[in-house]
């Protein structure tokens, strides 16, 4: 899943021989950073997602095995029969969806490593890109004041992830309000 944004990152470092503006490439590892986190989520709603199905299937199974039980108990055969070809069933999907959410997991904890792995190469090449005297001057001020304790504007991906966030909340109130002017001006 991450193997077109570990390409990006990785085309982005191999233009770094000689960089035509280091900032460009800063801002295509800080993009393909909020990219992973973006897809870290959507695996993470999955596993939510997966788990709740799980839930599902696992009360159906216990539904089933209990109607079998309690036909066994009044000796009707047939709902007997019925009962445990469902229970089987669903004993198959339990197990399936199990091994599943198992791979989720297993897959979400391979993103997170690489999603960690390329905000180490992010903050090793911020840290070695060549900076001109104004860049280094201003870089310096910023470690001063990040040091008394305040934080540098849009440097964390996780302002981009919410300035994104917020662009699209933006554009969705918007869209939500030209469908009610639509609504209104045509009456309904």
């Amino acid at each position: 899943m991450f193997e077109r944004l570990r390409a990006a990152l990785n085309a982005a470092l191999d233009a770094a021989m000689p960089p035509p503006d280091p900032r460009d490439i800063a801002a295509l590892m800080r993009q393909a950073i909020v990219e992973a986190r973006t897809s870290l989520e959507a695996m993470q709603k999955g596993i939510v997602a997966g788990d709740r199905e799980l839930a599902a299937e696992r009360k159906a199974l216990t539904d089933a095995e209990r109607r079998g039980r309690l036909a066994a108990g009044i000796g009707d055969q047939e709902t007997v029969e019925i009962a445990e070809r469902f229970a089987a069933k669903h004993r198959e999907r339990v197990q399936v969806l199990e091994h599943k959410l198992s791979a989720q997991r297993a897959e979400l904890d391979l993103a997170e490593r690489e999603v960690q792995e390329m905000k180490s190469q992010y903050r090793e090449y911020e840290q070695s890109r060549p900076a001109t005297d104004a860049a280094r001057s201003v870089d310096a001020a910023w470690r001063d004041l990040e040091a008394a304790g305040l934080k540098r504007p849009g440097t964390s991906p996780d302002e981009e992830v919410l300035r994104s966030r917020l662009d699209r909340a933006a554009r969705e109130a918007q869209a939500q309000a030209q469908l009610e002017a639509l609504k209104r001006k045509m009456g309904r």
